[in-house]
């Protein structure tokens, strides 16, 4: 099976990315979103967690990946649907909308449902998320849940029947937080880094509901991960290869730029160690990439 790899960040829209990833100095008329598109073939769109997006927005992202024809979006579902768990009919047909603009461009990837760790295994939790995916029915759903409950057979056999993508996820293994090891329930694979910070993420989450700014927001994310920790997950990732036709691979480690350099690693482990191209900011930044920039 010739599996398809989709691998990029969490969002493109950081000011701490300038200047490890965007030049400092950019011209008129320069843009983020164009820029990054050069380089990777997906992104996930984190903004639409917060906010049900204009459709002129959507419209704008379109026009400014038109030169990469494999580019794709990864939309997160509003929280409305996932945390809050209250949404109406106006809310379905805002979203709804959007990803149709997407797909009839061909740039829609899928849509990610992720649940907070309080969203344990239980049949409430299973009719709501079969709930979501009747909405969505037509649509590539990518299902995160954070909460080790959901490794059983009951789960994992309704994922399947209802056609979901199970979410693969990396991060600091605290209380009954789902450990990194891929799961394969349909022929995608979508698979998540939140990065391995374990203090910052346990004060994070002491400060929950507390007012924070953006940089503390952002500690918990703040992690670069090591050759070798790459190495070892790209060996998991490669396990599952011959068993889906997609693997999307998305970094959410993303303060200061740490994001981008792991998924330019990734990308070189992933495709057959193949050389890179990247930015020379990326590559200034983080001298080892220059093992793997392509000449």
């Amino acid at each position: 099976m010739n599996t398809k790899y989709h691998i990029g960040t969490a969002g493109w829209s950081y000011k701490d990315w300038v200047p490890n990833f965007y030049p400092k100095n950019q011209s008129a008329g320069f843009d983020w979103l164009q820029y990054y598109s050069h380089y990777f073939n997906c992104v996930e769109v984190n903004s639409t967690y917060y906010t049900y997006v204009s459709p002129k927005v959507i419209e704008g992202w379109i026009k400014k990946v038109q030169n990469n024809d494999e580019f794709i979006f990864h939309i997160k579902l509003h929280q409305d649907f996932t945390h809050k768990r209250k949404f109406d009919e106006q809310n379905v047909k805002v979203v709804r909308f959007n990803l149709d603009l997407l797909r009839k461009s061909e740039r829609l990837g899928g849509v990610l449902i992720q649940f907070p760790y309080s969203f344990s295994f239980d049949g409430v939790a299973i009719h709501h998320i079969q709930k979501i995916k009747d909405i969505f029915s037509d649509v590539s759903c990518f299902v995160e849940v954070r909460h080790s409950s959901w490794r059983n057979n009951r789960a994992l056999e309704f994922f399947k029947q209802n056609d979901l993508t199970f979410c693969t996820i990396d991060q600091p293994q605290i209380g009954q937080a789902i450990p990194f090891e891929p799961i394969v329930t349909n022929d995608q694979a979508y698979i998540r880094f939140h990065g391995r910070n374990l203090e910052a993420w346990k004060k994070s989450i002491s400060n929950f509901s507390k007012e924070q700014t953006y940089q503390e927001q952002s500690s918990r994310y703040s992690y670069l991960y090591s050759p070798g920790e790459l190495v070892e997950i790209a060996q998991k990732i490669k396990s599952i290869e011959q068993k889906v036709k997609e693997i999307n691979v998305i970094m959410n480690n993303h303060p200061k730029g740490d994001a981008v350099a792991n998924a330019f690693e990734l990308i070189h482990l992933l495709k057959e160690k193949t050389k890179v191209e990247m930015p020379e900011t990326i590559v200034k930044a983080y001298p080892r990439l220059k093992e793997i920039l392509v000449n």
